[in-house]
């Protein structure tokens, strides 16, 4: 830590990050610790953390459905947000297409749960979802490779 703070401005080794790539890792990083808690409260029913379930009781009762599947995915995406919050951080160009993969699959997700499930209030995340994707697509050139 203490090199980082010793160097001038010029030096640091990535390039200015835009203020919206900053939030959309704070918006990674918050999943990643979500999704990790996720996987923690699955493996640990009964737990001092169970009565976070009551903020979305049908996820608990469809990841009950899924087993040890269920871990498994959640620490899928955990893996996958804090991939997508360290490279977009880095502003390294496979951080963006984490991060863009991630936001895809979510919109087919939500469009999906939408038409199938007959669940309207995923399409909330259409929009979100959708302007999330077009900025990143905007600030493509901020990304190394």
């Amino acid at each position: 830590m203490h090199l980082l703070r010793d160097r001038t401005p010029n030096q640091m080794t990535y390039p200015r990050r835009p203020p919206g790539i900053t939030a959309l890792c704070f918006f990674f990083l918050f999943g990643t610790v979500m999704s990790g808690l996720g996987a923690v409260m699955l493996l640990f029913p009964g737990s001092i953390v169970e009565p976070l379930w009551r903020l979305n009781p049908r996820a608990r009762e469809g990841f009950a459905a899924m087993g040890l599947c269920a871990v498994l995915l959640m620490g899928v995406v955990c893996a996958a947000c804090g991939t997508a919050a360290l490279g977009l951080r880095r502003c390294k160009r496979w951080g963006y297409w984490t991060a863009f993969a991630i936001l895809t699959i979510n919109l087919a997700g939500d469009t999906t749960n939408a038409v199938i499930a007959h669940d309207w209030r995923t399409l909330i995340g259409l929009p979100i979802g959708g302007a999330m994707v077009v900025y990143l697509v905007t600030k493509r050139s901020a990304f190394t490779p």
